[in-house]
């Protein structure tokens, strides 16, 4: 690669050369020629790599390793290492991240991403020497900074990298989401309502118990999710271009992963087998598997509280979620679900980026994997907006919900699902009975069953207390209040075989 400058008198760009010949590049940029074809060869997405800031820090945090590693084997003089150390920590502290400007879809399996940190690396490390940038017979991007690497093995080593660390900020996002959760159901937890399954009544519980099952599905989510951090753990660096370690010293590989060890805080290791590593993304398949687990519970999730808290007068109007923006153009007054309607269409891209990173593992061909740049750009995105809508869903929706009581102490009242509970005590055929009357009437359950002198107030209020329908308090045969009940009654004893006064199937 060789480079001039431009005749003008205040030029605006410089001309830089590589095998495919002379290109001119902003006489600015700190990228240089092959970043420069890469721009104008992927106007794809216009979404350049320096989105991903985790990514662009693990690219520089790759390369610091190994100007380390090679300067400590001697490949390096200690003068070009130390001025690409600086211009690394640069980048890692988050300056020059606009300088990476390729798509992040492109051909070349990262050849592209790699060599825009090439070159805006060395272009930095020449300043930071006093040099002008593209005076790469000082500092060169691929014989210096790109010393004993390929595209191959530092650009999966970055991805793995800034996967860990967009995982990371998810799971303290997911964390939050779930303790809210957690919250709410602690505030409902002596709220009863009507269960529901298959969209029909069911037996009661408490809104507190339904946001304790939310809460733990998010922090089941959150162990697996957490469980993958070690497949991104194991790292191919040094393997060069296939896998042989071609070009590099023998001591390289375990030296620079020694010292990205101590750059990152992670415990990474060497893949044992490095030419399987280079071509297997399986740890990429298997942790956007995980991730789109995570997004579908979520949007389950949201689906939920869209049909809790739809009506709010013809609905099932039981939570009242925060009202956030207008709903309608023409119905005054209206207001949507909008955080969990928004929450959900993430779901649904992080499950079609899941299928993506699918497809493009299995186009893989022997020894490299030519199409990780979509499965960066795939995961990260996943990643990236998952965090984004746990935290909306959090603070713009989940800490302001508020439940309706007075509409589900309504509904639990003259639900038949309540008589389930006193089957046992007064036959199916009376239960059956009193919820036929109570679905023709609306009237409300205890109150069906005392005027029928099924039992008194004292004893259908233990029985159907909030504590007992939902389970947090089990009906024994000590209880007083049941055993008054049990000497008037020839109906089964509570975990009797069931007999003919009881319907076998419920």
């Amino acid at each position: 690669m060789s480079t001039s400058v431009s005749e003008e008198s205040t030029p605006t760009v410089r001309v830089e050369s590589d095998s495919l010949g002379p290109l001119e590049v902003p006489v600015d940029a700190y990228y240089g020629v092959h970043t420069q074809r890469a721009m104008d060869n992927f106007p794809i997405t216009k979404r350049p790599i320096s989105v991903y800031p985790d990514l662009v820090i693990a690219l520089a945090q790759v390369k610091l390793a190994a100007a380390r590693a090679n300067a400590e084997i001697g490949v390096l003089s200690q003068d070009k290492s130390d001025a690409i150390q600086a211009a690394c920590q640069e980048i890692i502290d988050g300056n020059l991240h606009e300088e990476f400007a390729v798509g992040v879809i492109q051909g070349g399996a990262g050849t592209s991403s790699n060599m825009n940190a090439n070159e805006v690396i060395a272009n930095r490390a020449l300043e930071i020497l006093g040099h002008v940038k593209g005076e790469y017979q000082y500092i060169h991007p691929i014989d210096d900074v790109n010393r004993s690497q390929s595209t191959n093995d530092a650009y999966p080593t970055a991805l793995k990298l800034s996967v860990i660390y967009s995982l990371k900020r998810f799971l303290d996002e997911l964390d939050l989401l779930r303790k809210s959760f957690l919250a709410k159901s602690e505030e409902f937890a002596h709220i009863l309502k009507v269960g529901r399954t298959q969209m029909q009544d069911a037996v009661p519980m408490t809104l507190g118990q339904e946001f304790h099952g939310f809460a733990t599905t998010l922090g089941e989510d959150h162990s697996r999710l957490k469980e993958t951090i070690w497949l991104m753990s194991e790292i191919n660096l040094g393997a060069t271009a296939i896998g042989t370690g071609i070009t590099a010293d023998p001591r390289y590989a375990s030296t620079v992963v020694r010292h990205l060890r101590e750059i990152t805080g992670l415990d990474l290791e060497t893949a044992p087998d490095l030419v399987e590593a280079t071509s297997d993304v399986g740890s990429f398949m298997s942790f956007s598997g995980a991730m789109k687990r995570s997004a579908i519970k979520l949007s389950k999730i949201c689906n939920d509280l869209r049909l809790l808290s739809s009506g709010p007068q013809a609905g099932l109007g039981e939570i009242n979620l925060p009202a956030k923006q207008a709903g309608s153009s023409i119905m005054p007054g209206k207001v949507n679900p909008v955080i969990p309607e928004a929450v959900s269409q993430v779901a649904y891209a992080v499950a079609g980026a899941d299928m993506t990173v699918t497809m493009a593992a299995e186009a893989g061909q022997l020894q490299l994997n030519a199409f990780e740049p979509v499965i960066a750009h795939s995961i990260l995105q996943s990643i990236t907006w998952m965090t984004g809508a746990c935290w909306t869903l959090r603070v713009n929706c989940i800490d302001g919900i508020t439940a309706n009581v007075k509409r589900l102490d309504a509904m639990v009242g003259s639900s038949v699902g309540v008589v389930t509970a006193l089957t046992p005590y007064i036959g199916y055929s009376a239960s059956a009975a009193i919820a036929k009357t109570a679905l023709l009437t609306g009237g409300n359950v205890a109150d069906m069953v005392v005027e029928a002198e099924l039992m008194t107030r004292e004893q259908v209020t233990e029985l159907l207390s909030p504590a007992r329908l939902s389970g947090l308090e089990t009906v024994t045969m000590a209880n007083p209040v049941v055993a008054k009940i049990l000497e008037k009654s020839d109906v089964p004893t509570v975990g009797a075989t069931l007999g003919e006064s009881q319907h076998p199937d419920e």
